[in-house]
């Protein structure tokens, strides 16, 4: 179903997707931050329960797994998903608020959530790959975390191979991605704010900067640790 046929106002959706590590929820806060009245952050629902700190409508809307289903069931998300065995979606009715209100609602999803907000609103989205200058440095960035496991690296890793590879292909196809990179925050979010001068969808990506990505890439099938067909990953 296309978002758009009710909704009058000039919003817009900004969807950041990269690997963890590559700092995409910093430049979202940042986004908000530089203009709060006029622009949102996406709020998600999800079915896992609130964890100590967080606030229902602020970190996500949480709902009974069978509430989730319910709207599953409604036709209720633009995009929704099952992570360790919980729901996490994103409603059509809560981004069309924000777009009706003129406001840019920022995501931070991954790839196939950001194609699904794609079709959804197609005349009103921008998709922005988010990336760390190589990926020697996403490795140094997600090991100085001190928090990953060589089982939960190999796993981010082969989800950041698998990310990249399909933003690749996507704007080959003529998929109107850009590329952002995070090796200096303010100059990121700086960029981000460049494109949102510019009309939904208006940007495509450089040849230079795709020349760089399939870098990324050649480096990323060359490390056994982003190998999902490897056993041990």
């Amino acid at each position: 179903m296309d978002g758009e046929g009710q909704i009058s106002g000039a919003g817009r959706c900004v969807v950041l997707v990269g690997p963890a590590g590559a700092g995409k929820t910093t430049i979202a806060h940042r986004l908000i931050a530089a203009q709060p009245a006029d622009r949102a952050f996406s709020v998600s629902h999800t079915s896992r329960p609130m964890r100590a700190g967080e606030r229902d409508g602020v970190d996500y809307w949480f709902v009974a797994r069978d509430a989730f289903e319910a709207l599953i069931a409604a036709d209720a998300f633009v995009e929704w998903a099952r992570v360790h065995d919980n729901l996490y979606g994103t409603t059509r009715a809560a981004i069309a608020h924000h777009l009706q209100a003129g406001r840019q609602v920022i995501f931070d999803i991954d790839i196939e959530g950001a194609g699904n907000i794609a079709r959804a609103f197609p005349d009103r989205t921008d998709l922005v790959f988010v990336s760390p200058p190589s990926w020697q440095v996403l490795v140094r960035r997600l090991r100085a975390r001190g928090s990953e496991s060589d089982d939960r690296l190999r796993r981010r890793l082969c989800t950041a191979r698998a990310e990249l590879e399909a933003v690749l292909r996507q704007a080959d196809a003529g998929v109107a991605w850009t590329a952002v990179v995070n090796d200096d925050l303010d100059r990121a979010v700086a960029d981000v704010e460049a494109l949102l001068c510019s009309p939904p969808g208006a940007h495509r990506m450089p040849d230079a900067e795709r020349a760089r990505l399939r870098g990324m890439g050649a480096d990323a099938a060359a490390d056994v640790r982003a190998d999902s067909t490897d056993p041990a990953a």
